[in-house]
């Protein structure tokens, strides 16, 4: 679709009309208003009117990602980033440009006389504007994801510590399910500590594993063997029966991993491993 013939003209002639119309439509709409001060969202609405123009003025209003959109499309990246912090929904955001579709309208009917020629550039400023509205809704969900998958890694990091138990000894309870991204982890924090502690034994509880199928035990497995490559042996602790049953109906061999029902069983059997004595005290009369 070439450019509009009177669009470029009439956001030029009639920009301050077109400004003060649309602030007066955005606060009517959504929660904007609630955490965009008025003198942002004018100097933001302000940019959008001025960049629109020059958009369709060098290139053609179906020709959204053409070199002449650039600024456009980098001014909208930046709202919505702005819109995505402050909590405001994908809704609110696309609003900013779909609210302009009116004011818009309202102008391109009356300052264009002829029928014909005000349905066309109506049609072509809403197929532009819908474009406009697609894409910072998309952005906005963009932002959102990375948000929550940096939320979520963080949230991986806090559930999985490693804890020096003692000179030597580290242990990892883990609690929850195992799955590869979260092995990921797991195994660059506990290979970190063991660099930083020089342990030699890394005991990993799996009290708050659920379930262990053959994939939890390959992790677990591969996880022990990083260690091991590190200098530490490891020991599994956690073994409850029923889970215990489940190794042996997989017929998942853990080698020469030592295992333990408790991680009291296991910080022992570690202290003796890393030269360590525990020598019981008597009561004195």
């Amino acid at each position: 679709m070439s450019s509009t013939v009177e669009l470029p003209s009439l956001l030029r002639k009639y920009e301050s009309e077109l400004l003060e119309n649309w602030l007066a439509e955005q606060k009517g709409k959504g929660n904007i208003s609630a955490v965009i001060s008025e003198s942002e969202l004018r100097a933001q609405s302000h940019e959008f009117i001025q960049l629109l123009q020059q958009a369709i003025t060098t290139s053609s209003v179906g020709d959204f990602d053409a070199p002449g959109f650039r600024d456009l499309r980098r001014f909208l990246d930046g709202i919505t980033a702005v819109r995505a912090q402050v909590g405001l929904s994908p809704t609110d955001t696309a609003m900013f440009v779909f609210s302009f579709k009116q004011v818009l309208f309202a102008l391109i009917r009356s300052s264009i006389a002829d029928a014909n020629t005000q349905i066309e550039e109506i049609w072509s400023a809403t197929l532009l504007l819908d474009r406009l509205g697609l894409f910072v809704t998309e952005a906005h969900l963009k932002m959102r994801e990375t948000v929550i998958q940096r939320q979520q890694h963080e949230m991986l990091e806090l559930s999985t510590p490693v804890v020096k138990l003692w000179d030597g000894v580290l242990a990892l309870p883990i609690i929850g399910t195992l799955d590869s991204s979260r092995t990921q982890t797991i195994m660059e924090s506990l290979l970190e500590r063991i660099v930083e502690t020089g342990a030699e034994v890394a005991i990993i509880d799996i009290t708050g594993v659920p379930t262990v199928d053959t994939l939890t035990a390959q992790h677990l497995l591969k996880t022990i063997t990083a260690a091991r490559l590190m200098g530490a042996e490891c020991i599994i602790s956690g073994i409850r029966p029923q889970i215990a049953q489940t190794i042996v109906h997989l017929g998942v061999d853990l080698g020469d991993v030592a295992t333990k029902a408790t991680l009291a069983d296991a910080f022992k059997m570690a202290l003796v491993r890393s030269g360590h004595a525990l020598i019981k005290r008597t009561q004195q009369k």
